[in-house]
């Protein structure tokens, strides 16, 4: 009986094992980011806009409804010179009335290979990322400086530290036009600090999801900061500062 190498056994059983493993890598696909866009000029979608607002020195939390039109305008370079695309919202109210649209924002998408980024207000996210799995998470907000360094600055420290994670890709899910086939949820934060219902210390509540449809692009959003700040001199019964936005889609072309 012939003796058997063991040294070349091993070896011939490793370089099996290796070469089904990148077999594997080779075949794995998955849905391009921009599959869940419609980038191309003159696309359209109509919102719902519920704005959240604290006024009265931050006593009086108010809702305010609009329509809210966004409109892929043409490609131009973003600040990084890269291609973007330009979409220009307009805002008008909910009651029907003729009431002619007007200028809201200009923000930029930026599709890159494995992320798209989107600029808005200044403020750079990065609002989907490859691969698309259930699950899978990263760092939305790493472009922003969460950290001011003067009284000066507008205070972002509420957005430091986002993990976006996918959900339900691939799922239907259901706004004001109706449902809509092959979805993916982004849920981005669901925050709380402190007791919410005690005036008497300080409390924050974050809360933020994006809705992407698959040839649509961004058909839900609903997104809530408030920072409640415990009673002075001048509020005896405290004060919030902060902002909240929905987006729900009425229609799109």
């Amino acid at each position: 009986m012939k003796k058997i190498n063991l040294f070349i056994l091993t070896a011939s059983l490793s370089a099996i094992i290796i070469a089904g493993c990148k077999k594997t890598e080779g075949t794995y696909t998955t849905d391009k980011l921009t599959d869940y866009l419609a980038l191309q000029s003159g696309k359209t979608i109509v919102y719902r806009m519920d704005s959240t607002t604290f006024t009265n020195f931050g006593t009086v939390e108010t809702f305010t409804s609009y329509l809210a039109k966004d409109v892929v305008d043409t490609t131009i370079l973003d600040n990084l010179g890269r291609p973007a695309w330009r979409v220009f919202r307009y805002i008008t109210d909910t009651t029907q009335t003729p009431q002619p649209w007007a200028d809201l924002e200009t923000y930029l998408i930026t599709p890159t290979i494995g992320t798209v980024e989107v600029y808005e207000n200044n403020l750079r996210y990065v609002k989907l990322a490859l691969p698309l799995n259930n699950g899978f998470s990263w760092l939305g907000n790493t472009y922003i400086d969460t950290t001011p360094t003067s009284q000066d600055d507008l205070d972002f420290s509420y957005l430091d530290g986002w993990n976006y994670t996918y959900d339900s890709i691939g799922s239907p899910y259901t706004v004001l036009e109706g449902t809509i086939d092959s979805t993916l949820i982004v849920r981005q934060r669901d925050e709380t600090q402190n007791d919410t219902t005690d005036i008497n210390q300080y409390s924050e509540r974050n809360y933020s999801v994006e809705v992407y449809a698959k040839g649509i692009g961004l058909i839900y959003k609903d997104f809530l900061h408030w920072a409640h700040q415990p009673p002075n001199g001048t509020n005896p019964a405290g004060y919030k500062t902060g902002y909240g936005i929905r987006l729900n889609m009425i229609s799109h072309q």
